[in-house]
């Protein structure tokens, strides 16, 4: 999310400016000075770069920047400014939790130049993740991809506002998958270039889908290339969530657990050298109620290994209460198959308005 504060100082803008037309007026008052029978091979040589096709790569960035910028907008709220990428033609769009902070209504502007009111329909603080409507129809959308299953090295592309430059195109590739950080698991980290204001516009894939919402960059201590975008598929399943009950449900184990660490595992002589050890079952809670115990170690939760804590909480959110979720257990010595009805969370308190990132 990015105030309106335009760093591009009218000084080095009028420099670069008067730069190019120094130049130019020299060249104009050389070539008049020419004889009219040199060959100007200069000006050949030119045109013959500007006819080379372009790059399949090329034409690759620029028919996506075509189809998906349309749907790219503007949300903003009193103090700042960030993006935002209609996933459906009914006006409903996604953005981050932080863009919108608390509030109930935002102000959304087309790349058309209409500026529309948007109604916050539901938010999720923890994944970073909001879903406004604005009212109307026939708008334009983008398309959704499914980020379980990207490449890392595959191409990302990046559309957004930085600075308030609208519509910015950056490109780069899927750096890492499942990365932990900013009170988040399961980021993408891409290197296409992500700055203050592309927070909630789309990160898309070569064939211009949706494959995560921008929401974060490192920054500092020479970092650089360092970004960050929430799954499309969980903020999906938030969206869908919000739709049909107006709120975001998160399913729980209702236990406390640490990751296990392959030194202590080697030391204590652990079963299992991956995994997340049960600290403390809640009483009464749907843990309790399938028997985990203390100490018991989760290694897998449904299909997913569970390697550390980050994977049992992208399965726990990809699951919504009332769901049975099928665990690996690993008791002493032995395995032991458990099933869990899985529980509602309690309800997120209202996040206050966290500062652009």
């Amino acid at each position: 999310m990015q105030k309106r504060n335009y760093s591009l100082r009218p000084f080095g803008l009028a420099l670069a400016l008067g730069t190019g037309v120094g130049v130019g007026q020299g060249l104009v008052q050389n070539a008049r000075s020419w004889p009219s029978t040199m060959p100007f091979a200069w000006a050949q040589q030119r045109a013959r770069v500007t006819e080379a096709p372009l790059s399949s790569e090329e034409q690759s960035i620029i028919r996506v920047a075509r189809q998906v910028s349309p749907a790219v907008v503007s949300v903003s709220r009193n103090g700042g400014m960030g993006s935002g990428v209609l996933i459906r033609s009914d006006g409903v769009l996604l953005t981050n939790a932080h863009v919108v902070g608390n509030a109930q209504q935002v102000r959304v502007e087309l790349a058309d130049g209409r500026r529309l009111s948007g109604r916050v329909l539901g938010r999720d603080a923890s994944a970073d993740v909001a879903v406004v409507r604005i009212p109307g129809s026939g708008f334009p959308q983008a398309p959704l991809g499914d980020s379980d299953h990207l490449q890392v090295g595959q191409a990302s592309i990046a559309i957004g506002n930085p600075l308030g430059l609208d519509r910015s195109v950056t490109t780069g590739v899927v750096s890492a998958v499942n990365r932990s950080g900013f009170e988040m698991d399961g980021l993408i980290q891409t290197d296409a270039a992500i700055n203050p204001g592309n927070s909630g516009g789309p990160l898309l894939d070569s064939h211009g889908r949706v494959i995560g919402i921008n929401t974060a960059v490192l920054r500092g201590n020479g970092a650089s290339g360092l970004g960050f975008a929430i799954p499309i598929n969980l903020a999906s399943n938030i969206v869908q969530q919000v739709l049909e009950t107006g709120r975001v449900q998160r399913a729980q184990l209702g236990i406390s657990y640490s990751d296990v660490e392959p030194e202590t595992a080697q030391q204590l002589d652990m079963p299992v050298r991956q995994g997340v050890v049960v600290q403390k079952v809640q009483p009464g809670s749907a843990a309790s109620r399938a028997g985990i115990r203390a100490q018991d170690i989760i290694t897998r939760a449904g299909d997913t290994p569970i390697t550390r804590g980050g994977d049992l909480r992208r399965v726990l959110r990809a699951h919504r209460p009332g769901d049975a979720l099928s665990l690996s257990v690993r008791r002493g010595g032995r395995a032991v198959p458990v099933t869990v009805r899985l529980a509602a969370a309690p309800a997120q308190a209202p996040a206050p308005p966290r500062p652009a990132r």
